[in-house]
């Protein structure tokens, strides 16, 4: 499908803007998204892997509809309709010369089948289609708002509905990648905080440890402290080498 490059261009720059940077996996895939102005239904099995092993793979197969070559509102028969073709077309038996990215992308293909298939899944999924378009929408009005008040026309290019089906594509696989990105900063954050009440859990043992073993050290020394009181108190013999104090001398006058 056409893709307006100026709106893109605005859309990718404002994504990644929003994304607070990013690495090279997802700067690629932001490319990938600006750069798509078509997509075959049908591909072979080569084409099949190389799309599921291109540049931003990683975010792009998050989009299980985008993985499997369908429309968000087929029905579940097509759905596995569609998962039985592709999953020939990329299988690793039959892919013997290219088995690493083969794997990938019966794997990608796998996932994205099974999400799709559980009712949980399905319904997260049109639920960010549906924020797609909703952004969209929200995109195209705030648009228009800003070209009436210029006096401007108001048609913008996602007017074609070919154009907005793209725009919502791009929105799509961009709420996809961020939720991706979402649960990896979850994951990291919840990671580093298990570390840290382990260490400071480790820590607290170690304190307990030593406080334990310093209670037992002075028990087992209070036979000794006791008899050296004693000894001292009762005028026994000093040990030698103590500092004994000068006697005091009688004053002559």
């Amino acid at each position: 499908m056409a893709t307006d490059t100026s709106t893109e261009t605005q859309t990718t720059e404002k994504t990644k803007e929003e994304a607070g940077g990013s690495g090279d996996a997802f700067d690629s895939f932001y490319q990938e998204v600006k750069a798509i102005e078509h997509r075959d239904s049908v591909l072979t099995s080569k084409q099949q892997i190389d799309k599921l092993n291109r540049p931003g793979s990683t975010y792009f197969n998050l989009n299980p509809f985008d993985v499997l070559n369908i429309d968000p509102d087929v029905p579940i028969a097509e759905i596995k309709k569609k998962y039985r073709q592709m999953s020939i077309l990329v299988h690793p038996d039959k892919n013997q010369d290219d088995l690493i990215r083969a794997q990938k992308a019966f794997d990608a293909v796998n996932k994205a089948y099974k999400v799709l298939v559980n009712d949980e899944g399905m319904k997260r999924c049109q639920e960010i289609i549906e924020e797609a378009k909703a952004r969209v929408d929200e995109m195209m009005k705030t648009k228009k708002k800003q070209l009436k008040k210029e006096g401007k026309s108001t048609d913008v290019p996602e007017d074609d509905p070919d154009k907005k089906k793209h725009a919502v594509y791009v929105q799509t696989c961009k709420l996809f990648a961020d939720l991706e990105r979402l649960r990896q900063e979850r994951e990291m954050k919840d990671m580093h905080e298990r570390k840290r009440k382990a260490e400071a859990e480790a820590n607290e043992e170690e304190a307990k440890k030593k406080e334990v073993e310093w209670k037992k050290n002075f028990e087992e020394s209070r036979s000794d402290r006791v008899d050296s009181w004693r000894s001292w108190k009762s005028g026994g013999k000093k040990a030698k080498g103590t500092f004994r104090p000068p006697k005091p001398k009688a004053e002559k006058r």
